[in-house]
């Protein structure tokens, strides 16, 4: 079981989070440049490295926060989390 820190709440139980996914890379800034190929790629391919990737995480039973973490798909070792912010 992994414990997850909320930068508001602490360490808490994975349970009371909610995995939403791999933090994606920013959207290309000109869409026009961007073939239809290659939307299909950003929208649907998410990358599956071995080591360290940034997920973003939802505090679904707790305090509501999402959060972006570092975690180690080799180790599930969490590095620091901070909040998302829009």
């Amino acid at each position: 079981m992994l414990v997850i820190t909320c930068p508001f709440c602490g360490p808490r139980d994975e349970r009371e989070f909610e995995y939403c996914g791999p933090a994606a890379p920013p959207r290309p800034e000109d869409a026009s440049v961007v073939s239809d190929r290659g939307w299909v790629e950003y929208l649907t391919s998410p990358p599956n490295p071995v080591g360290p990737v940034e997920e973003i995480w939802w505090h679904k039973r707790g305090c509501e926060a999402w959060i972006r973490l570092c975690r180690d798909t080799v180790t599930h070792e969490i590095l620091p989390t901070r909040e998302v912010r829009k």
